[in-house]
């Protein structure tokens, strides 16, 4: 599935359920492991799981296999890899404790943030 396409379906599966403040991450210039990750915030354990679980299942409806899911135990941090596109699913106090947009903008090169909502 092209990037794209996977991005808008992981955005569909997110929305559906009320993710919160969605960011995009391009870091294809700063790691070989993955070209996109998408930051999203849930509002509770239960809630961070149900995000992923929806990102699985929709992933799986369209014949796309998770590389693997992370973090379903505590559900403060649910880390769902589609390869191309890696899901961070993130209570907001972990995400705030992490702070991976910060992280990975302070990487030597122009990393390309969107939030939900802009243009690129």
């Amino acid at each position: 599935m092209h990037i794209n396409a996977l991005k808008s379906l992981v955005m569909d599966a997110v929305d559906e359920l009320k993710g919160q403040d969605v960011v995009t991450l391009d870091v294809s210039r700063l790691t070989s492991v993955t070209d996109l990750m998408l930051v999203v915030s849930g509002t509770s354990s239960r809630h961070v799981a149900a995000l992923a679980d929806n990102v699985v299942e929709k992933a799986k409806q369209q014949g796309i296999k998770p590389l693997g899911v992370e973090g379903r135990t505590g559900s403060e941090w649910v880390l769902v890899d589609l390869g191309d596109l890696v899901v961070h699913l993130m209570q907001v106090e972990t995400r705030q404790t992490y702070d991976l947009e910060r992280l990975w903008s302070d990487f030597p090169s122009d990393i390309h943030e969107v939030r939900h909502g802009e243009q690129a």
